[in-house]
């Protein structure tokens, strides 16, 4: 089991992304592609895979893009934003993720930009 695998418990495969948020494969790969949601390959079969956490109902968490497009301009590639984003901090406290979905993206961007430094 990968360390992303440990850090995060719910994976949603691309297909099962793309019903939730009624758009096609297509939309998701691209959703992907542009820093919108952010995938992994995980499992024995290496299927590509988006955490859960990422959706509220039939949408992406709406401060999700901006985040990490900050954590891309401090140099973390899709991996290490995933690893980042879920592993928890104590002066948070808890995991950025959950403050995003708590609503205080600027605190959670305000630090991803300082890794950049």
């Amino acid at each position: 089991m990968s360390t992303l695998e440990q850090l995060i418990a719910e994976w949603l495969p691309l297909p099962d992304v793309a019903e939730r948020l009624g758009v096609s494969i297509t939309r998701v790969h691209a959703l992907v592609k542009d820093g919108t949601l952010l995938a992994a390959r995980i499992g024995e079969h290496n299927v590509r895979a988006v955490p859960a956490e990422f959706l509220v109902d039939d949408h992406v968490l709406d401060s999700l893009k901006g985040t990490v497009s900050v954590l891309g301009d401090a140099g973390y590639n899709h991996e290490q934003a995933l690893a980042w984003l879920f592993t928890a901090d104590d002066s948070l406290p808890g995991r950025p993720i959950d403050a995003l979905r708590e609503g205080r993206k600027t605190e959670i961007r305000r630090r991803a930009q300082a890794l950049g430094w």
